[in-house]
C-alpha cells in the first residue's frame, strides 16, 4: 500500500440479521490496513448506527426478517453526505436486487464472494467505482434482454464507449483517467454525456446496460484476439 492509500482509512458499517456473517465480514475486512469496520448493525438498529458511524461504506444485507434492507437504504441515502451503499445477498437470483440499484445502491455482491475479494470490492465503492457481483450480474442480465440497450449505446462515440466500459468494470473517475490518459475532469464530462444517451440515472444502471448490450463481451474477445 503507497503513502496515498494510507492517508485515509475506509470506514465500513456492515448490516445483517445474522450475528455470524457480521464477524466473518468484520474479521475479513479487519485484516486490511486501510479498512476499519467502525460498527455492525442488525436491521433494526441500522439506521441509527450510520447515523451515528458517518462511515464510508455500509454493506447492506437485502433482506431482514426485522427490517427490509430496501426500506434502511432508502432511508440512509438521504441522509446528508449519504454514504456508498452495496447491498449483499445469499441468492444469485434476487428480485429485490434492481430494486435496491435504482434507489440508489453502488452495487451488490454475494454473501459468499471470496475473502480475498473482498477488501478489494470495499477500496472500489469507497472510490466511486461500481460493484456488480459476477455471478449475480449474469442471472440479472439473463432475465432482461439488451436489443433496446445495444441501441442506446450506438448513440455513444467511441471515446465514450470506452470509458462506459471502465465504468462497467468498477474503475472511478479516476482510475478509469489513469487507464486511457485523460484529465479527471474530462473523464467526468464524458460519464456525464453516458448516462444522458443512455437515459440512465447513475454509474450502476449505466454499468449494467453495458454489460447488456454486450460490450464487456467484445472487449474480451479484442482482448483475447
Amino acid at each position: 500500500m503507497d503513502e496515498s492509500e494510507a492517508e485515509h482509512v475506509i470506514r465500513v458499517v456492515v448490516v445483517d440479521d445474522e450475528a455470524l456473517v457480521r464477524s466473518g465480514f468484520s474479521l475479513i475486512l479487519g485484516a486490511a490496513d486501510d479498512i476499519e469496520v467502525v460498527a455492525t448493525a442488525s436491521g433494526g438498529d441500522a439506521v441509527e448506527t450510520v447515523r451515528r458511524e458517518s462511515p464510508d461504506v455500509v454493506l447492506l444485507d437485502i433482506r431482514m426478517p426485522d427490517v427490509d434492507g430496501l426500506t434502511v437504504l432508502r432511508q440512509v441515502r438521504m441522509m446528508p453526505d449519504a454514504p456508498v451503499v452495496a447491498m449483499l445477498t445469499t441468492f444469485d437470483t434476487d428480485e429485490y436486487v434492481l430494486t435496491a440499484l435504482h434507489s440508489g445502491a453502488a452495487g451488490f455482491l454475494l454473501k459468499d464472494t471470496e475473502p480475498d475479494q473482498l477488501a478489494h470490492l470495499v477500496r472500489t465503492l469507497a472510490a466511486g467505482g461500481v460493484v456488480l457481483s459476477p455471478k449475480a450480474s449474469r442471472a440479472l442480465l439473463h432475465n432482461n434482454p439488451g436489443t433496446e440497450d445495444a441501441a442506446r449505446v450506438r448513440l455513444l462515440t467511441p471515446r465514450e464507449r470506452d470509458v462506459l466500459v471502465l465504468v462497467a468494470e468498477g474503475l472511478s473517475n479516476a482510475d478509469i483517467g489513469a487507464r486511457i490518459h485523460l484529465g479527471a475532469g474530462t473523464v467526468k464530462d464524458h460519464v456525464s454525456a453516458i448516462l444522458t444517451k443512455l437515459r440512465v440515472t447513475g454509474r450502476v444502471q449505466a454499468a449494467l446496460l453495458a454489460q447488456r448490450a454486450g460490450l464487456l463481451d467484445e472487449r474480451k474477445q479484442s482482448q483475447a484476439g
